[in-house]
């Protein structure tokens, strides 16, 4: 007892001194630590737990903003749906007539590329943008001449990269209001007043059902090569067949019928790319929030986990300090 006793009196006179020295790994260690790690040396349960907090929290935010917004893209293909499928009706007719000779060999090609001016919509852009790159090649040559107008912004985006100097026309939010077959003419108007052509090729995305799209290229020939290729009997002999009735020309009601015939096909072309846009943000929305609610679940059970090892290792402090107490 004696001599435990002298032990701790002589442990009391020495605290002082080591404690004004700290040992060499010590002072080793914490110059190594950053101030980030120290600070977390005595919470580091509360701080990683906190972080997995935040994180679930951006995740449900974002998870609402999805599933809101594939809501409105649902409500936005039902208003276009229908008048998109009642304006089938109008190209057909003329189509069947004058025929969609998408192999024609012109020398003047203008691509007319239908695109969204908004993102978040899947691959349909860039869909549209590489098939129009791959007519513009297919129709280049010493002698031939192709041109690009285009129509939304994501095409706009990607085309003025490589070929600024081809594009003859480019027009943006077309789509900002419900568009009407009047506006559309106009808008077709502009565009032969602007170009010279053999040759219109538009592409687009017909509208198939919300996950499916299919690419579309319609040509529309000027009335100097569908007179050609009807004298000439090939896909568009029958035309000669067809009666022709008032003082109008030949080449007048050709005239006429090709510029209808473009109206039509594109009024129907933007509300087909407006359909499968809204279908395609629809089916991408969808799959954002499947997987948000699959990001939550993983978040939630890291969570759980990291505040039970937190609850067991702060008992097994308590213990061990209760031990060493009584012992």
């Amino acid at each position: 007892m004696a001599m435990a006793a002298a032990l701790r009196r002589e442990g009391k006179r020495l605290a002082p001194l080591m404690s004004s020295q700290p040992p060499i790994n010590t002072t080793l260690r914490s110059s190594l630590i950053s101030p980030l790690d120290q600070s977390s040396i005595g919470g580091a349960r509360s701080i990683s737990t906190q972080i997995v907090r935040n994180r679930m929290k951006s995740v449900k935010n974002i998870q609402k903003i999805t599933k809101a917004m594939k809501m409105v893209a649902a409500s936005k293909l039902r208003a276009v749906q229908t008048r998109a499928e009642n304006s089938r009706g109008l190209w057909q007719p003329l189509t069947a007539l004058l025929g969609d000779a998408t192999s024609v060999d012109v020398k003047k090609n203008v691509v007319i590329t239908v695109s969204s001016d908004k993102g978040l919509c899947g691959g349909i852009n860039s869909t549209s943008v590489k098939i129009s790159r791959t007519l513009s090649k297919l129709n280049s040559g010493p002698d031939k001449e192709t041109k690009y107008v285009i129509l939304g912004e994501k095409a706009k985006a990607q085309l003025i990269r490589d070929s600024k100097k081809d594009i003859a026309l480019s027009l943006t939010e077309i789509q900002k209001n419900p568009l009407n077959y009047t506006q559309v003419s106009v808008l077709a108007d502009d565009i032969l007043k602007n170009v010279e052509y053999d040759a219109l090729r538009i592409v687009f995305n017909r509208f198939q059902s919300v996950v499916q799209f299919l690419p579309t290229v319609s040509t529309i020939l000027s009335p100097e090569i569908v007179e050609r290729e009807a004298e000439a009997g090939g896909s568009l002999g029958e035309l000669d067949s067809y009666e022709i009735e008032g003082g109008d020309t030949k080449s007048e009601i050709l005239q006429n019928l090709t510029e209808f015939q473009f109206s039509c096909v594109m009024f129907n072309a933007v509300l087909e790319n407006a359909c499968s846009e809204q279908g395609a943000r629809m089916s991408a929305m969808d799959s954002s929030s499947r997987n948000a609610g699959d990001m939550l679940d993983r978040l939630t059970l890291t969570y759980n986990r990291t505040r039970q090892a937190s609850i067991t290792t702060e008992l097994i402090e308590i213990i061990s300090g209760a031990s060493a107490l009584t012992g």
